[in-house]
């Protein structure tokens, strides 16, 4: 496995010059033990993706933290309800998703190497619902590479969204690096002003989450 610092990362990947997904993604998943994440929308198919992609979940030490917002597809919120809850069996059926790769991410929870947590608005001066998309990578020698920008990781190989990514890295920005460190942390313990973060399976139990018909995901 290489480091992170080993990849050719530039400073930004944009959909006209770069195949964000393949040069930028992909690489660093396969190389982190780390990936926390925020995205304004999650499908079971990216997590998926994700999974298959992030090559040390296997060796059982990698972990990730997505938080995400609580508009969620039908079909994607019954398969994460599934995921996350003790009270289902482990049966599933994935109309896209081969049930090797449910079976994947059902082995991944159960380690307790995937951990999901909703964040919700909670003053009038937020629109309705969580954008924020930054993700971190670390890896084994303790380098990270951040990134912020609009990608939202259908990982379509049909259809992608115009985006663009900016990209930092702790041995060249390590100043920016660590204040997205800060920013994700204290998004997960609940201390960021205008936003409740919720576990999922609270928010899914206490009634948190939505059906939104407002997202058309080529995924």
């Amino acid at each position: 496995m290489l480091g992170l610092r080993d990849l050719e990362l530039k400073e930004e990947y944009r959909s006209d010059r770069n195949d964000i997904v393949a040069e930028f993604f992909f690489p660093c998943l396969s190389n982190c033990i780390e990936y926390d994440r925020c995205v304004d929308f999650l499908s079971i198919q990216t997590l998926a993706t994700i999974s298959m992609a992030f090559d040390n979940f296997a060796g059982g030490k990698a972990k990730l933290r997505m938080i995400t917002g609580h508009r969620f597809r039908t079909s994607d919120l019954t398969l994460f309800t599934k995921l996350f809850s003790e009270k289902y069996t482990k049966s599933f059926e994935g109309r896209f998703i081969k049930d090797t790769k449910i079976q994947k991410l059902q082995d991944i929870v159960d380690k307790g190497q995937m951990e999901l947590k909703i964040a919700i608005p909670n003053s009038e001066q937020i629109a309705n619902s969580f954008s924020e998309r930054i993700g971190i990578f670390r890896d084994e020698q303790d380098q990270a590479v951040a990134f912020t920008g609009t990608s939202r990781e259908s990982f379509s190989t049909q259809t992608r969204d115009f985006e663009s990514v900016d990209v930092f890295t702790s041995w060249n920005d390590k100043s920016r690096v660590e204040r997205k460190m800060k920013d994700f942390e204290e998004l997960w313990e609940n201390k960021t002003k205008y936003l409740e973060v919720y576990d999922f399976m609270y928010a899914e139990e206490n009634n948190l989450l939505k059906y939104s018909s407002e997202w058309v995901m080529q995924d």
